[in-house]
C-alpha cells in the first residue's frame, strides 16, 4: 500500500527537451517591446533600478575633482615614468608631457564629463576649454603647457623649500610620481578654471550695472 501512495505522490519524470526548452514567446515580447506595448512603471520603481546601476551619488566637484587627478596621473605615469629613462633633456619630457596631457584632456577628460552630464553641459562648468569639433584640442594643448609650467614650478618651490629646511641643497627630496603629480595637475586646473569663472561674474555684473535703468 504504501509503495502504491508513493507512487501516486510521485511526480511526473520531465523530459530532457522540457527543461531546455526556450520560452519563444517571452523572448519575442521583450524584443518587440515599447513604449506603446510595455505595461507603465512608476518612476519611483525606476529611480530603484538608477540608483543600484549608479552606486555612490558624490557631488559634482568631487567627480571633477577624482577625474582630473586619475587622467593627469595617467599621463605622468605613461610619459614621465614611462618615457622618461629615453628622453635626456628635461626641457623636451616636460615639453612632450603638456602635449599629451592637453590630447588627453581634450579627448578623454572632456567627453568623460560630457558623458556622465545630465543635462549634457552641465559639467562644462570643470572645464577650461569645452569640446567644440576641433577647435578646442589645440587650445587645450597650449592651456597644458600653462599647467605644466606650473607643476613643474610647484615641484622647484617644494623642492628649494625642503632643501632649505634641511640644508640639503642640490637633492631633490620630492620626485615625480602620479598621484602627487595629478592633485598638482588638478590643482591648478582648477584654481584656471574658478579664476575664469569668477572674471565672468565680474564682466557680467559690469555688463548689468552699466546698463541703464
Amino acid at each position: 500500500m504504501a509503495k502504491k501512495k508513493r507512487q501516486i505522490g510521485r511526480e511526473p519524470e520531465k523530459s530532457v527537451a522540457e527543461y531546455y526548452r526556450l520560452k519563444t514567446k517571452a523572448v519575442d515580447d521583450l524584443v518587440n517591446a515599447t513604449e506603446e506595448n510595455s505595461p507603465p512603471v512608476s518612476k519611483q520603481e525606476l529611480r530603484k533600478y538608477r540608483s543600484a546601476v549608479s552606486g555612490v551619488k558624490m557631488a559634482g566637484w568631487v567627480k571633477a575633482v577624482l577625474i582630473k587627478t586619475w587622467m593627469a596621473g595617467i599621463v605622468c605615469y605613461f610619459f614621465i615614468w614611462g618615457i622618461g629613462m629615453y628622453v635626456q633633456d628635461q626641457l623636451d619630457l616636460l615639453m612632450v608631457t603638456a602635449a599629451a596631457l592637453g590630447f588627453v584632456t581634450d579627448i578623454i577628460t572632456n567627453n568623460i564629463f560630457r558623458f556622465i552630464a545630465k543635462p549634457e553641459n552641465a559639467n562644462d562648468r570643470w572645464m577650461m576649454i569645452p569640446p567644440k569639433k576641433f577647435v578646442s584640442l589645440p587650445l587645450n594643448v597650449l592651456y597644458a603647457f600653462a599647467v605644466m609650467f606650473c607643476v613643474a614650478q610647484t615641484y622647484n618651490l617644494v623642492n628649494t623649500v625642503i632643501a632649505a629646511v634641511n640644508h640639503t641643497e642640490g637633492a631633490a627630496a620630492l620626485g615625480v610620481e602620479p598621484i602627487l603629480f595629478g592633485l598638482f595637475a588638478m590643482g591648478w586646473d582648477m584654481l584656471f578654471i574658478g579664476a575664469k569663472r569668477l572674471f565672468r561674474r565680474i564682466l557680467a555684473d559690469a555688463k548689468s550695472g552699466a546698463r541703464p535703468s
